[in-house]
């Protein structure tokens, strides 16, 4: 789709520049587990954009000093060189050639951050691989002007940031993102995402998503793993067809503004997911105790209280809970007197529905 050969540097003339992006994790309500093709997903999926769990990436250029074909690179995570996620960075711009070819003509160097525990299943991937596709589109908007109307951009962006990670796709708009063709809505696509926030009510724009750390260690089966697995799970066509199904109702209790019906697809949603995960073959299994009684904590808390708090899953152990802005001094004691005692260090993280990524 965006292959173009003609993006080539004629001159090495050019100052040695810096580009650095923030960029939000997301957490999908509506879930996708399962693609096909080149990271395309078997069902449509919608997400939140987070505020806090971001990560940071900067892109540094140069003109290449090398004569050499290929990716130059230098790739540092928190400052230090990580060969593991360099070789991953490597490949994954070695594949964007015809898309980027430009990028053989540079020296590049990376530096990312996260502000969350990478691989324990915050959708370290998505906020990483749209930092990643940002800083790469604002590489080409500067050295050629090809990406100055913001749609464009973005559209681009997202297209980018899915061939890394999947739903990677969604963390580029602010609030909300639809990933996934959509009965009823023409401009949905399985080759990038389209923004939301116009089409959900206003009490879904500051909603809370606390996100408690049942544990900080690396999952023990990758996502990518995960979604591989699905090609065999007996399960997996009426799932792909349940995710439809649920997505028309939560697009409906969106744009109503009905928190509670939100709120139960999201719980469905998350536990749907992980019981993917136990009917793969190999099974296996990301929660831990602690995840069980947090939610056995909250639905109690919620039956006792009648307060609108869910929670959700993403594919690892830590509790995501979801509750709207005009109760969050209710809840809060409740979070932290109940909850989080029950985290690895007590390590939670305050968040949010957000803005969206930052140019830094």
């Amino acid at each position: 789709m965006y292959n173009n050969t003609s993006l080539l540097l004629h001159s090495d003339d050019f100052k040695p520049n810096t580009i650095n992006w923030k960029s939000p994790s997301n957490l999908a309500i509506v879930k996708y587990w399962g693609k096909h093709g080149v990271q395309l997903p078997q069902n449509p999926s919608i997400s939140i954009t987070l505020q806090n769990a971001f990560t940071q990436t900067v892109l540094s250029y140069k003109p290449k000093e090398s004569k050499e074909e290929g990716i130059s690179l230098e790739f540092l995570f928190h400052d230090e060189p990580n060969e593991a996620f360099k070789g991953k960075v490597h490949a994954f711009l070695e594949s964007l050639l015809p898309v980027f070819p430009f990028l053989n003509q540079l020296d590049l160097t990376i530096n990312s951050y996260n502000s969350f525990p990478h691989s324990a299943g915050i959708a370290s991937s998505a906020s990483s691989m749209s930092a990643l596709a940002l800083c790469l589109c604002s590489l080409e908007d500067e050295l050629f002007k090809t990406l100055q109307e913001d749609t464009a951009f973005d559209q681009k962006v997202s297209y980018i940031a899915r061939l890394g990670s999947g739903s990677a796709c969604r963390s580029v708009y602010p609030k909300m993102a639809l990933w996934g063709e959509t009965e009823g809505l023409a401009e949905a696509s399985n080759l990038y995402a389209i923004p939301q926030a116009d089409a959900i009510h206003e009490v879904f724009h500051d909603f809370h998503d606390d996100i408690l750390i049942a544990s900080k260690a690396e999952k023990s089966v990758s996502s990518r793993a995960g979604h591989a697995l699905m090609e065999g799970n007996i399960y997996a066509a009426p799932r792909f067809q349940q995710a439809k199904d649920r997505l028309a109702r939560l697009r409906i209790a969106l744009k109503e503004g009905d928190v509670d019906t939100f709120g139960t697809i999201a719980e469905n949603e998350a536990l749907t997911l992980h019981a993917l995960m136990m009917t793969s073959d190999p099974s296996y299994i990301l929660m831990q105790a602690s995840t069980l009684q947090m939610i056995e904590k909250l639905r109690n808390y919620r039956k006792d209280t009648g307060n609108p708090i869910y929670f959700s899953l993403d594919a690892g152990p830590n509790l995501h809970v979801l509750y709207p802005e005009r109760i969050i001094h209710e809840v809060r004691p409740f979070i932290e007197g109940e909850l989080v005692p029950l985290c690895e260090e007590e390590a939670w993280i305050s968040d949010w529905v957000g803005d969206g990524p930052e140019q830094v």
